[in-house]
């Protein structure tokens, strides 16, 4: 199995599909899944010409589970480990939910040298905590009564969030595909689930998003409520420059898997309009665009 080691000594599992000479993509996981999460992107993104690379966040999935490290920037530095051993040059950085966030502060800790592009789709950005100048972000108290229900029974916990919840009601996805999701998340480790929440639901990426000088795009779910597109994602769209935000009418937050169609073409549209390299015709991804992707500037 491939793994690469990172600063500390932790080995994180990573998986490289694809032709090595072929414009890279490199896919950062939501809170408390797996690289396995983007199994519905691989396929077209690979008959689309394109390399796909994903990884288990460190306490994640294969990967070693450490008792330290999963504060915002440990998880970058990761990346930047995984990106550099993978000699990456002009890849676009797709990040999910807290991937999202990793993938802005790798951007601004390490720099946009090897990288061409940047897809956040339903980010944890640009801050969700209530303070000064987030009067409409969430209160601490709720955060740690979260933090609380998951000591109390992970189970629960998973199950109080429906599939309608998390995919957007009267989505189509499967009841396998749903319980596969809520057991990703009980069988991550509670104190990385407790610390990587933490990490996201504390940070303010505000002023690294302003920064920002590459191309991105924002894909989220109007319908989406565990990061609600009024405060994270058309917020995260309007502070980085020339950003393009795309949003998928009554989708939830798991819009990688119930609109995966739409999501991927969007993947590959981004992917060749950075590419220098030569990626296969065969698959048009506009032409796989639904109408209700709106577009918001």
């Amino acid at each position: 199995m491939p793994y690469v080691r990172t600063q500390d000594g932790t080995q994180l599992f990573f998986s490289d599909w694809g032709h090595p000479a072929s414009p890279l993509v490199v896919f950062a996981h939501a809170w408390g899944l797996s690289g396995d999460m983007w199994n519905a992107q691989l396929p077209a993104l690979l008959e689309a010409g394109l390399r796909c690379v994903t990884y288990d966040r460190r306490g994640h999935g294969r990967s070693d589970r450490p008792r330290n490290g999963y504060d915002l920037d440990s998880l970058a530095d990761d990346l930047a480990v995984l990106l550099s051993h993978l000699d990456a040059s002009g890849a676009v950085l797709v990040g999910h939910s807290l991937g999202a966030a990793e993938v802005v502060r790798y951007l601004s800790r390490h720099g946009s040298g090897r990288a061409a592009g940047a897809v956040l789709s339903a980010p944890t950005m640009p801050v969700l905590l209530r303070g000064p100048g987030n009067p409409g972000g969430v209160d601490e108290s709720l955060f740690q009564a979260s933090r609380t229900a998951m000591c109390a029974d992970i189970g629960a916990f998973v199950a109080a969030t429906s599939a309608s919840d998390y995919f957007g009601a009267g989505h189509q996805t499967s009841a396998g595909l749903a319980d596969w999701t809520r057991r990703q998340i009980i069988g991550t480790p509670l104190p990385v689930l407790l610390e990587t929440h933490r990490a996201f639901s504390r940070a303010d990426l505000r002023s690294e998003l302003s920064e920002l000088r590459l191309p991105a795009l924002v894909i989220h779910g109007s319908a989406d409520r565990s990061t609600p597109l009024e405060l994270t994602g058309q917020r995260t769209a309007a502070l980085i420059p020339g950003c393009r935000l795309t949003v998928f009418n009554g989708a939830g937050h798991g819009v990688y898997a119930s609109e995966a169609a739409r999501y991927n073409a969007e993947l590959i549209t981004f992917a060749r309009s950075l590419s220098t390299s030569s990626i296969p015709p065969d698959l048009d991804a506009r032409e796989i665009i639904s109408h209700d992707a709106t577009d918001r500037p």
